[in-house]
């Protein structure tokens, strides 16, 4: 389906879930907010002011939270599950597992602040888990949109959704990707740049540096890579990822999580299952507890930027 842009460029996907919700909410009294102490951090404030009788706040408690928010959503309601990614799909896994999933109500959870959002707060509140443990859970959408026009589409999409999604956000500004892709549906990914010698495959907030590193690698050296903004984890692209593979040429996937169970093992699985056997790479968080630092001195240390995909592409070509 072809969708206009109407929000603008440049805010935080947070800001632009909130504002789309408002929009949304003021047409259907069935849109409910559930919340954990996240108003401020998940810019909800605006919308309890003018909705204060579709916000249920429960307090730090994230396993109520989702279990009313199921309660809810059994009754029809179209409910948005809010809190913090580190602790929404940790302390209230099983919830999500059988509360939501199990018994099929249609819950969006959202996790804010996702990643390495948090930044200095450390590893304690850092979500570096969560696409892996969901993915091993059964009927649940998994969408970390790229920028404010993905987040859009996806809250909209997930409003009208009769099944479980979780949605992945961080708290940095992102500006509007240009895409050669202009459509958006869960499970499809969106081709971001079309380039015939490597292909980057990115979720979230490192598609951003996946392009920047795509440009550079042009202008620098005439290389011509693909991007792909991987924003459905689950179900995965497999047709685009086939497509992509199909050359031969190298891929490398970028994320905002741990190395294990995330984005590059789940396309890393397809492609040896399939029997293509491309040079492959993950860049992404490895396996120890990260450094403290703000989310960008993070992504730099560990190769999560521009420079650092660049030279991995040199290094795989």
């Amino acid at each position: 389906m072809l969708v206009e842009k109407s929000v603008a460029a440049g805010q935080a996907n947070l800001e632009v879930f909130s504002e789309t919700l408002q929009s949304l909410a003021l047409y259907d009294r069935d849109i409910l907010v559930v919340t954990s102490d996240s108003r401020g951090s998940g810019k909800l404030g605006p919308f309890g002011t003018k909705f204060p009788k579709q916000i249920v706040e429960i307090g730090i408690a994230e396993q109520n939270l989702v279990g009313v928010a199921a309660g809810l959503a059994s009754t029809g309601k179209k409910v948005f599950a809010v809190s913090p990614a580190c602790f929404l799909t940790a302390r209230a896994l099983e919830q999500i597992k059988n509360d939501v999933a199990y018994s099929d109500n249609p819950v969006k959870l959202v996790g804010i602040s996702a990643g390495v959002s948090y930044g200095a707060l450390g590893t304690t509140h850092h979500s570096l888990h969560d696409f892996a443990v969901l993915r091993t859970i059964n009927n649940i959408t998994i969408v970390a949109p790229a920028d404010n026009f993905e987040t859009e589409q996806a809250i909209r999409l997930a409003a009208e959704a009769d099944y479980p999604v979780y949605l992945r956000f961080g708290k940095k500004a992102m500006p509007l990707l240009n895409a050669e892709e202009t459509t958006f549906e869960f499970g499809k990914g969106r081709v971001i740049k079309n380039g015939s010698d490597l292909t980057l495959i990115a979720t979230g907030e490192t598609v951003l540096p996946a392009l920047k590193a795509a440009q550079k690698l042009e202008m620098e050296s005439g290389i011509q890579a693909a991007v792909i903004s991987m924003h459905t984890i689950k179900p995965l692209d497999y047709k685009l990822l086939h497509e992509f593979a199909a050359n031969g040429k190298p891929i490398i996937t970028v994320e905002e999580h741990s190395v294990y169970g995330g984005l590059g093992e789940a396309c890393a699985s397809y492609l040896m299952q399939s029997g293509l056997h491309n040079r492959f790479r993950i860049v992404a968080i490895p396996d120890e507890y990260t450094v403290t630092g703000s989310q960008s001195e993070i992504f730099n240390h560990y190769g999560i930027s521009e420079n650092g995909i660049a030279e991995v592409a040199k290094e795989i070509l």
